[in-house]
């Protein structure tokens, strides 16, 4: 907590000795611009899935539903941020500089997406990365932010140095330097290149959406106001679904699918279970970012990478949200113990049922409905998430009987239709793209996985971990930031 409040007094206080400045011009005219490009992308995006034009400039810049789709909610998020940031940043020194920042990163994440060649795609990932880190350090006045900034720079320069030995190996071999030149020439590269290749671009990913061993970053940019926390969680961390998918046709033809699903399998467990650990609301949301970050990974080595875009623009809304809304969370409390987990034979025959059936419902609605290949998991997915959801309920002593039975069918329709709705309208915007869905066959390392991954979510749920000390400090001292963030320069400051 001590954290939280020290970020949020520092940038409150620097908000009370400059109120009278004015708005910057930039903070002005930004939020009208955002909102400016986010129509007209809805509107490009709406022209092109009707029209299906071919928009290439020189075979260096692109445009397809995909480019539209991703353009579509990353400036929503930024025109989001940008209007609260508006009246919140109200006052605050670097103001200016915060949105010049914002809209240097929106830009570089449009530029990224439809960039065919090579050049301006690294260059712009490189980009991504550096106004992010000043995003973090923004408060150049601010030990900590300082020292938090370089370290995030420090991870995304080894991203971007990863992803450039990747996809010039790629580019090197098949004597193509357009990302669909390298995807149509795959054949050309053997098998250890292509490897070689995709391991490079898998850490550029993982790095990014601070997958473990990378995520401290993630844990130590806390010194970031609010607004940028909203802009990092929502936008710059999903960069590894959006990687991915571009290069499908690498992780599918160098059979590193099921390296992906055991990474972002691994890093969603021990993500849930650190972040029931924390004791002050942005670090909780940075730990349940991690886990739905795995989540992400996972889905891309199922093969599912259309999911794992669903499962991006999904987690951007709740993530925005909830950042732009943590001010509400901080208040003081006492520890207290936890609550017990029970459930009569009735509630938990409730839950079965119902997890069962909105399973069911999702794999008819799209499409999902053989149980031999590796759909089988975002099945199971839904129906803990179906369970769960039912649980919370039927445990409200407030509910009804009527209650419990009917408001859990009617969170689950909805929810699973409009899931339902996104996942197909993603699949279509993704139409362009080369092996954005393929099932693998189940192996005996997923199930085996996905035995472990049960029985970690049970022993989550039911709270073991607290009966073993070990592991409860090992989780502790991974999910803490890296020290050179936290507390080392208060004593020089007046």
């Amino acid at each position: 907590m001590a954290l939280t409040q020290t970020a949020n007094h520092h940038t409150q206080g620097s908000i009370v000795n400059h109120k009278e400045h004015q708005i910057p011009f930039i903070s002005k005219i930004a939020a009208p611009l955002l909102w400016l490009f986010f129509f007209t992308s809805i509107a490009l995006l709406t022209y092109y899935l009707i029209e299906k034009p071919f928009w290439n400039i020189q075979n260096i810049f692109s445009i397809n539903s995909f480019t539209l789709l991703i353009w579509t909610t990353v400036t929503f998020f930024s025109a989001i941020v940008s209007t609260y940031s508006k009246s919140y940043l109200n006052g605050f020194t670097y103001q200016a500089k915060f949105t010049a920042l914002c809209l240097g990163f929106t830009l570089s994440v449009m530029l990224f997406v439809m960039s065919s060649h090579i050049a301006p795609f690294l260059i712009c990932w490189l980009a991504m990365g550096f106004f992010m880190a000043q995003l973090i350090g923004v408060d150049s006045k601010w030990g900590e932010a300082r020292e938090a900034s370089n370290f995030a720079q420090k991870f995304f320069l080894t991203g971007t140095i990863c992803l450039g030995i990747g996809v010039i190996l790629l580019a090197y071999t098949t004597q193509q330097y357009t990302i669909l030149g390298i995807m149509d020439n795959l054949s050309m590269v053997s098998d250890y290149t292509l490897i070689v290749a995709a391991l490079f671009i898998i850490l550029a990913a993982i790095i990014q959406s601070a997958i473990y061993p990378f995520h401290r970053w993630l844990l130590s940019a806390m010194t970031s106001p609010t607004p940028a926390s909203a802009l990092m969680h929502a936008g710059f961390v999903n960069g590894a679904g959006i990687l991915l998918a571009l290069f499908a046709s690498v992780m599918v033809s160098s059979n590193t699918l099921t390296l992906l699903f055991i990474i972002g399998g691994l890093t969603a467990i021990i993500a849930q279970f650190t972040k029931l650990l924390q004791v002050n609301v942005k670090q909780k949301l940075a730990c349940s970012t991690i886990a739905q970050m795995g989540f992400m990974i996972m889905q891309c080595g199922l093969g599912f990478f259309n999911a794992a875009v669903a499962h991006l623009i999904l987690h951007g809304f709740y993530k925005a949200y909830l950042f732009l809304s943590s001010g509400e969370e901080i208040a003081q409390g006492t520890p207290h113990k936890p609550h017990k987990i029970s459930i009569k034979p009735l509630e938990a025959v409730v839950v079965l049922v119902f997890g069962i059936a909105g399973a069911y419902l999702f794999s008819i609605l799209t499409g999902k409905t053989d149980m031999t290949d590796s759909s089988i998991f975002l099945t199971l997915i839904v129906a803990i998430t179906v369970g769960q959801t039912t649980y919370n309920i039927v445990k409200q002593e407030s509910f009804s009987l009527v209650q419990k039975v009917f408001v859990p069918i009617a969170l689950f329709v909805t929810g699973i239709v409009l899931y339902a709705l996104l996942y197909n309208g993603v699949t279509i915007a993704m139409a362009d793209l080369p092996m954005i869905e393929q099932p693998q066959p189940l192996s005996i390392i997923q199930i085996v996985f996905g035995i472990i991954f049960l029985i970690g979510f049970f022993i989550m749920k039911l709270g073991v971990y607290r009966k073993v000390p070990w592991l409860y400090v090992k989780l502790m001292n991974i999910s803490q930031p890296n020290a050179q963030t936290v507390l080392k320069y208060k004593t020089l400051q007046k």
